[in-house]
């Protein structure tokens, strides 16, 4: 075979997936808040702003059918009470999937509230709530959704959060046939964010910002009705990756000393009987 074969058989194999990083000019969109979002930098950094008048947002330009997704964020410092800042996968419709990540501003001095849950056909009911071991206002820190056809994965800074495995055999409900857009926003929630309500956004510290940086799409794009998955399975480990021992421990670890919140265990949420995937799913 020609080099020249070779090289173009190799760009062919590349690009049947996404592997882009830490550019947000080519790979997001500004998607609203009326110049609140800017992107700096040469594309290297964006930020989102919230004031009075609105908060902003933006999102991928291609949709995915399973992926990991990394992005380094930076949340707003200070008395952030009432106001969400937002990293998430979600399916159009009213019936859509989701894979999320909500970080719920808190008064100065008390901890975020990292949120995570997952949607399927518009159904979710499936919280787990973390505070973080470190400050995620004082430097980035990167925020990982894995999503394969057998487990979503969240992790920060390597270590991971949550796992919610399929358990399509026990009748449960698993995001694999819609394909999802990346969104991040910076929005206000005091009507529940921060104490379900009980504390207000203080608007003398607008304009609230959060910024992103390093950017990374690995996933298999969706586009006219196909994945570029469909014909060549991606290369990346993330399209199979499990949870190895090391990964349980430090899961564990996370979950004993930082979850605050676990609907598996909220025997008064379901007095029926917990969900079946929490048999299965930590």
């Amino acid at each position: 075979m020609s080099s020249f074969k070779i090289y173009f058989f190799s760009a062919l194999l590349a690009a049947a997936f996404s592997a882009s990083a830490a550019d947000f000019n080519s790979d997001v969109n500004v998607a609203w808040g009326n110049g609140r979002g800017k992107i700096l930098n040469n594309g290297q950094l964006l930020t989102l702003i919230l004031d009075k008048a609105s908060g902003s947002g933006f999102q991928s330009k291609a949709e995915y059918l399973f992926g990991k997704i990394d992005m380094q964020i930076k949340l707003v410092p200070g008395n952030s009470a009432g106001t969400v800042t937002t990293f998430y996968l979600k399916s159009e419709g009213s019936a859509w999937d989701e894979i999320d990540f909500e970080f719920l501003g808190n008064m100065s001095g008390d901890p975020y509230t990292l949120h995570t849950n997952v949607y399927t056909q518009g159904k979710g009911d499936k919280e787990q709530q973390f505070h973080l071991w470190f400050d995620p206002t004082a430097n980035f820190h990167t925020y990982s959704i894995l999503w394969n056809p057998q487990r979503i994965i969240w992790t920060v800074d390597n270590t991971p959060i949550r796992e919610f495995k399929n358990s399509e055999p026990l009748g449960v409900l698993f995001p694999k046939s819609k394909p999802m857009r990346m969104y991040a926003s910076l929005w206000n929630a005091d009507d529940w964010a921060t104490r379900g309500g009980l504390v207000k956004t203080d608007w003398s510290k607008a304009p609230f910002v959060a910024s992103y940086r390093e950017i990374k799409c690995d996933g298999c794009i969706h586009a006219n009705g196909r994945s570029s998955c469909s014909s060549t399975r991606p290369t990346s480990n993330w399209y199979t990756q499990q949870m190895d021992s090391t990964s349980q421990t430090r899961l564990r670890w996370v979950q004993k000393n930082y979850m605050i919140y676990n609907y598996c265990t909220d025997s008064k949420r379901f007095p029926q009987g917990i969900p079946r995937e929490c048999a299965t799913s930590a």
